[in-house]
């Protein structure tokens, strides 16, 4: 992707007009993850899957793999949802208003009172599918019927992913969170590494975030940011000695400016320095008292906010600035005892020793067009994002880990969603480890994001020409999806429509 800047309306990320545009020619028109195959493991399980107002039910009609299919979730007499909730072994699709009822093939099965609906043929009553396709284990769905190939969509994207493909993994862990930001607020935060040196003080010790390396292939993007090395924003900045007392979750040093940062109790945390400077702050950085008037609300949060289990005595992982090559080594191997403990009776079915460090330890993070993060490698994590209802101002945000099933077959079954609401803490889904803790400081930034964008003077979000470039790439297939230009709309005044 050629360099240069990119501005971006900012009105895209709050508009209802704008929204209903990404449903007609996004949502209803592109290749999306619906759900995974495990979830549909006998035939009558479904799946409900909602983007926006779209509804669509996912059914297991049979007992091959691809007997998989995507009905528009909607009763063809008054438009009820046939299922709010995934279900298992239903034996058909019965409408809780009137009755209505369908086989899982989608035919009518029975119209109560028949009699009283003589203009109607059964032979045209069928339920209206969306198109499906499997890839690693998961199910997609497009509604257009008309769409292209998904294996056109994905391009080489599976080529990407072979040091442990994707349909040897199991869903171990199933996070689903509302969160008040629209949905490209919230996935753009996972985009990029730019964020790291302002949103998580306690990675720079051992993240190259500005170092990272960006690429963008067709309808995907990654990223890959090199772990267990210092950030460059250090630098220039004082090697502090290790806090002897310090521990993970409770007594932090920050690395740029050196003050520790102790928990108190919860919403209260001490800041000093090595003058012996001593504050009191709340856990969101508000100052309460002490002649250090200043504190990093992320690095705040981390430590006075909502803890894990057993958080207290976590310590701090030791790190260096020297022997980088020696120390990522250390790391790699470490990872590797991990991984063939993970794998447990079948570790003779993977080489792990072929894995390279850099596949072990780094951040290799994709975004398959338009809201599937998949990382790689050996990496658990998948990320998924999407509106919730109509409304612009909130999305869902879903967390995923994979875990190994090196054969493929006999996978462990799939973790259930755990949904937290959006004044429910990331810690209280404790599966989520680290991650829960991570999450909370990203969405500590999202809220004022959208409530920011609305306030913006110049109604422009410039991006990155490097550091973004995922973010850019995305932008320009959003564009070319929904058949519009970002340029053309700020500098006309089409702006309006938008904004009405």
């Amino acid at each position: 992707m050629p360099p240069g800047p990119t501005e971006v309306p900012a009105w895209v990320y709050y508009s209802r007009a704008f929204h209903e545009l990404e449903v007609e020619k996004l949502w209803s028109r592109v290749w999306q993850l619906a759900c995974h195959e495990d979830e549909l493991a006998e035939v009558g399980d479904h799946v409900v899957y909602d983007v926006a107002h779209l509804s669509f039910l996912l059914v297991r009609t049979g007992p091959d793999p691809d007997d998989i299919c995507a009905y528009r979730n909607s009763c063809l007499h008054r438009g009820r949802k046939l299922r709010e909730v995934d279900g298992k072994c239903f034996p058909n699709l019965r409408c809780a208003f009137h009755g209505w009822c369908w086989n899982l093939d989608g035919s009518v099965k029975e119209i109560p009172a028949q009699w009283d609906f003589p203009d109607l043929d059964p032979q045209n009553l069928s339920l209206p599918q969306a198109r499906v396709e499997r890839y690693g284990g998961f199910v997609f769905i497009n509604p257009d019927p008309s769409c292209e190939p998904f294996s056109h969509f994905l391009g080489d994207f599976p080529s990407h992913q072979t040091t442990l493909p994707l349909d040897r993994r199991y869903k171990a862990v199933h996070v689903a969170k509302t969160i008040e930001c629209n949905w490209k607020v919230c996935q753009e935060a996972f985009m990029e590494s730019y964020h790291v040196v302002a949103t998580h003080p306690t990675l720079l010790e051992a993240i190259g975030d500005a170092n990272s390396r960006y690429d963008v292939f067709g309808n995907f993007s990654r990223a890959m940011s090199p772990s267990s090395v210092p950030s460059p924003h250090l630098a220039d900045i004082a090697d502090w000695d290790a806090d002897p007392d310090g521990r993970l979750y409770t007594r932090f040093r920050h690395p740029l400016s050196g003050h520790i940062y102790e928990r108190i109790e919860e919403d209260l945390v001490r800041v000093f320095d090595e003058a012996g400077n001593e504050s009191k702050f709340h856990s969101d950085g508000r100052w309460i008292q002490g002649a250090i008037t200043h504190a990093d609300p992320h690095l705040c949060l981390w430590v006075g906010g909502k803890q894990l289990p057993d958080f207290e005595e976590v310590p701090v992982p030791a790190t260096s600035r020297t022997n980088l090559a020696a120390q990522r080594a250390e790391l790699a191997d470490a990872k590797r005892a991990q991984f063939r403990s993970l794998l447990g009776e079948q570790a003779e079915l993977v080489d792990v020793d072929a894995i390279c460090d850099a596949e072990m330890i780094d951040s290799i993070f994709f975004s398959v067009f338009p809201n599937w993060h998949p990382w790689s490698c050996v990496n658990p994590i998948q990320y998924r994002f999407r509106p919730k209802g109509d409304d612009p101002d909130q999305c869902i945000f879903e967390c995923m880990l994979f875990l190994p099933s090196p054969t493929g077959e006999d996978r462990p079954p799939p973790a259930p969603i755990h949904w937290l609401e959006a004044d429910e803490d990331w810690t209280e889904a404790p599966q989520l480890g680290l991650l829960a803790k991570v999450f909370t400081q990203d969405c500590h930034n999202l809220n004022k994001v959208q409530q920011g964008l609305k306030n913006l003077a110049s109604q422009r979000v410039r991006l990155a020409n490097y550091q973004e470039t995922k973010l850019r790439h995305f932008h320009q297939l959003l564009q070319q999806h929904l058949e519009l230009d970002y340029n053309d709309m700020l500098s006309d005044d089409r702006s309006e429509d938008f904004l009405r």
